[in-house]
């Protein structure tokens, strides 16, 4: 027979366990001592009570707050905090392989939830709002967390009992918990650098649920920048085209038909990819012919050269974002705050000059 199993905790927890009993008894009020002096009073190593720290931030216990500052104690609270079956509903299937998505299900388990992915994604349903309704009413779950959904999905969402969430999605007209990352500095970047190059053809390639019935605001931005630098601008700019990979390939095919774009900027890595082999295909090639950029990142463009220019954000951040709400519902409150932490645009191999007009 083998040993059998033991419930013994680690140091660390034996550490987490006093620091969370003494923030629920109030020994500390605003914020915790910094891991230094907390090992020196309980005679641990420093390493120890960072393990210890951290588990009470997953905890939604504390918040860090900067290098040289203590962590912020959100909750002194002793409530219980019950365990959430969350859903996580994607725009596509294909959504389903994103790092930053693996990571949030790990994190959100880490938590002691029940985090699932659904089988389901909008654009399976159509990206009806009623589709997607009943298939949320016929699925058993606390709470929801929506990845890019639309404004009239992210809407219904917000009048529900049951809390939600909005991961990225055009939520800022919507009384919803959310956080996406800031992109509009870098957008602001990377065209003055492409005007400064001497681009004035300028398109951008985003998904349906971004150009209609309106332009985003991300997008809208975009168009008002164009216009800031006195490019006229139309259709051409924010074209419409079928949500398919048929559609997209021939969207491309018809700006490359007669006066092409000269930089593309395209919302989503696959869509970049995609139209660097279908224009490759065609004796196209960046940065020679048209300047790419695309809005989001992904660790393929680590093994490509030339390097992508992109659109860089934190995705432990946003994360933790996520975590911090699922627990904060877990304990009752659902606050329907929306943050935005800034991007940074990385530049890249795949701009270069306009190339002069035959």
């Amino acid at each position: 027979m083998g040993m059998p199993k033991n419930s013994f905790s680690s140091l660390a927890e034996q550490v987490a366990t006093t620091l969370r009993d003494g923030i629920q008894k109030g020994y500390w009020k605003k914020e915790m001592p910094g891991r230094n002096a907390l090992a020196q009073e309980f005679g641990v190593n420093h390493k120890t009570v960072e393990v210890a720290l951290v588990m009470l931030e997953k905890e939604g216990l504390l918040e860090r707050q900067g290098r040289g500052r203590g962590r912020k104690i959100l909750r002194a609270s002793s409530e219980e905090r019950r365990q959430l079956v969350i859903m996580i509903l994607t725009y596509e299937k294909s959504d389903r392989k994103s790092s930053y998505l693996h990571e949030l299900v790990h994190q959100l388990q880490t938590a002691g939830h029940i985090a699932k992915v659904t089988s389901k994604s909008m654009q399976s349903l159509g990206m009806q709002p009623k589709r997607i309704a009943k298939f949320v009413e016929d699925t058993d779950a606390d709470a929801w967390i929506v990845a890019a959904g639309s404004g009239e999905v992210l809407d219904w969402f917000s009048r529900q009992e049951r809390p939600a969430f909005a991961l990225f999605g055009r939520m800022t007209q919507t009384d919803i918990a959310g956080t996406a990352p800031l992109k509009w500095p870098s957008y602001q970047k990377f065209i003055s650098r492409l005007v400064e190059l001497g681009h004035r053809r300028i398109t951008m390639l985003v998904r349906s649920e971004r150009r209609q019935p309106s332009p985003g605001r991300l997008e809208q931005y975009f168009l008002d920048q164009l216009e800031e630098q006195s490019i006229q601008i139309g259709p051409f700019n924010l074209p419409d085209w079928d949500d398919t990979p048929v559609g997209f390939h021939r969207c491309l095919d018809a700006l490359f038909k007669f006066t092409p774009p000269t930089a593309l900027i395209i919302s989503q890595p696959e869509l970049l990819v995609a139209a660097q082999q279908h224009l490759a295909l065609k004796g196209i090639f960046s940065p020679r012919d048209v300047s790419l950029i695309c809005s989001d990142a992904s660790p393929v463009f680590d093994w490509c050269q030339p390097t992508i220019a992109h659109v860089r954000w934190d995705e432990a951040s946003i994360v933790k974002r996520v975590v911090r709400w699922a627990n904060q519902v877990s304990r009752g409150v659902n606050k329907r705050t929306q943050s935005y932490p800034e991007a940074e645009f990385v530049d890249g191999g795949t701009i270069g000059p306009a190339p002069r007009t035959p």
